[in-house]
């Protein structure tokens, strides 16, 4: 929230006095998600082909609801909200000692070495898709045989770490990377035994090709409690129920955007530019060109708060997280013109 909206936001929660000018300076978990406002989002989300909505805050349930053939028990397409989890084990793999964010890609991937563009790629430009290459939506297509192959042969339309072109590619490049890095062990093994299995999550779909490579740019269906899971992990600074997945330090990572996209950090979206940014519908801007697409000075909603991370699929799958709230946001749907700036100040009351 911005800071009027923090101080109505603090009022209606009842602070008052000196309480009230230190909340209004820094926000804090004191102030309370009402249920009653997260009723009024709930209907709005119903209305836009909503089916899950959950609300959690301090480690309590505030609000749940299900509808239009959603229910508690259903698991439901997060889409590209399964890059975070990729995003997760990749820092694993860096606390690992695999590689760091930093190093060249055509280090490990040698074809590269002699490419004038792709030879400077690190690996943080892959997950945070500013590495040039072209976004390659075809690499989501159930018929190929071997998607790694194909994406390491794509051609970089930017130089490297110029542009933000959204798509597959990068995470399916950072799969081979990490499968030669694991000297051919399995990747998807891999993410199971150091995020997945942690998070109590199993039975996934990885969309896997022919050679059996998965397609880490989306797949997985989750309950709304389930992805709810990995913003604890977000909220717990990298520990989850007692078990530090990842690094404080290194999940801080996730969080830092770059230059052609502050909006855009290693596979989680980011609030950061808020409460003066311009707000925008994500998924329209990336169905733009990426020549097109304009991500300065702009966020998801003015009035949430600036360090809001977001893990964001197709057709409005949304997990929010609010580290000053100690909140986590979950809402699933099928489509329609949903908004989140509007969804995020009913939430939130603002």
């Amino acid at each position: 929230m911005n800071g009027s909206s923090w101080l109505r936001f603090a009022q209606r929660s009842g602070y008052s006095g000196l309480l009230l000018i230190t909340f209004a300076i820094s926000p804090t978990a004191l102030a309370e998600i009402r249920s009653s406002d997260c009723a009024r989002a709930a209907k709005y989300s119903e209305s836009k082909r909503g089916v899950s909505m959950l609300v959690l805050q301090n480690g309590r349930t505030v609000f749940e609801h299900y509808a239009n053939g959603g229910s508690a028990g259903a698991r439901w397409p997060i889409f590209s909200g399964t890059k975070s989890f990729w995003g997760i084990a990749a820092l694993a793999a860096v606390h690992g000692g695999l590689f760091r964010l930093d190093d060249l890609v055509s280090d490990t991937i040698t074809e590269w070495q002699n490419d004038p563009r792709k030879s400077r790629i690190t690996i943080r430009q892959l997950l945070n898709q500013t590495d040039g290459i072209e976004g390659a939506s075809r690499l989501q297509r159930t018929s190929l045989r071997d998607r790694n192959a194909i994406a390491i042969r794509l051609p970089a339309a930017a130089e490297p770490g110029s542009a933000f072109i959204y798509g597959p590619s990068h995470l399916q490049i950072f799969s081979e990377l990490l499968r030669r890095k694991l000297g051919g062990r399995s990747t998807i093994g891999y993410v199971e035994g150091h995020v997945l299995n942690r998070l109590g999550l199993g039975r996934l779909n990885y969309k896997k090709d022919a050679r059996g490579n998965p397609l880490p740019a989306t797949g997985f269906e989750l309950t709304a409690r389930e992805w709810a899971r990995l913003g604890e992990l977000v909220l717990g600074r990298g520990n989850y129920h007692g078990r530090q997945i990842v690094p404080t330090s290194l999940l801080q990572e996730a969080f830092a955007g770059s230059q052609p996209n502050p909006s855009y950090g290693l596979t989680f979206w980011l609030n950061q530019q808020a409460p003066s940014a311009r707000e925008v519908d994500v998924e329209r801007m990336l169905d733009l060109p990426w020549q097109s697409a304009q991500w300065a000075e702009s966020c998801i909603c003015k009035d949430a708060p600036a360090d809001m991370v977001v893990a964001l699929g197709s057709h409005f799958q949304r997990l929010f997280i609010i580290p000053p709230l100690k909140a986590i946001i979950v809402r699933q749907g099928s489509g329609a013109n949903f908004s989140d700036a509007q969804f995020l100040r009913l939430v939130l009351g603002s």
